[in-house]
């Protein structure tokens, strides 16, 4: 029987578009729940590899943060990811493809940082997203949310 590929199934990362998210963010340091929006622009796809800009805006924080996500390598149940921040630099991560799941995660030992994203896709196309993130410095954040496609400007 032929694999199936799951990339198929998930439009948000494999298909172009712009996708919204809201949610809470739970830093270590802060003790409290902070609310964010989100924006993933997913580019398409060159050079055998799709390009997605996220923009994060985190209530009472003025600074914009931006990630460049790289995904590449896709093979039918799973994937290569690269992000590029202007906090953590470039991190090289690997992903996982199922039916009604996209997640991937960074172990990055030499320098203390490690993490996950997990997307899992409900019926009606929206996605529910849970991440956890760790430092050697001992920070830590939960993020906890959903995101959806942008639906026309019209």
């Amino acid at each position: 029987m032929k694999e199936k590929n799951q990339s198929m199934l998930h439009h948000f990362i494999f298909s172009p578009g712009v996708w919204l998210g809201e949610g809470t963010v739970l830093l270590n340091l802060a003790k409290e729940e902070l609310k964010y929006v989100t924006k993933f622009t997913v580019r398409k796809e060159k050079d055998s590899q799709i390009e997605v800009v996220q923009e994060i805006q985190i209530a009472g924080l003025s600074d914009l943060i931006k990630n460049q996500f790289y995904f590449y390598n896709i093979k039918p149940d799973r994937f290569k990811i690269r992000l590029e921040s202007q906090n953590l630099g470039q991190l090289d991560g690997e992903g996982i493809l199922k039916k009604s799941l996209l997640a991937w995660e960074f172990r990055i030992p030499e320098v203390g940082f490690e993490g996950f994203e997990v997307y899992n896709l409900s019926e009606d196309d929206v996605y529910l997203m849970n991440a956890e993130y760790t430092t050697n410095q001992d920070y830590r954040s939960k993020v906890r949310g959903k995101i959806w496609k942008k639906v026309s400007d019209f």
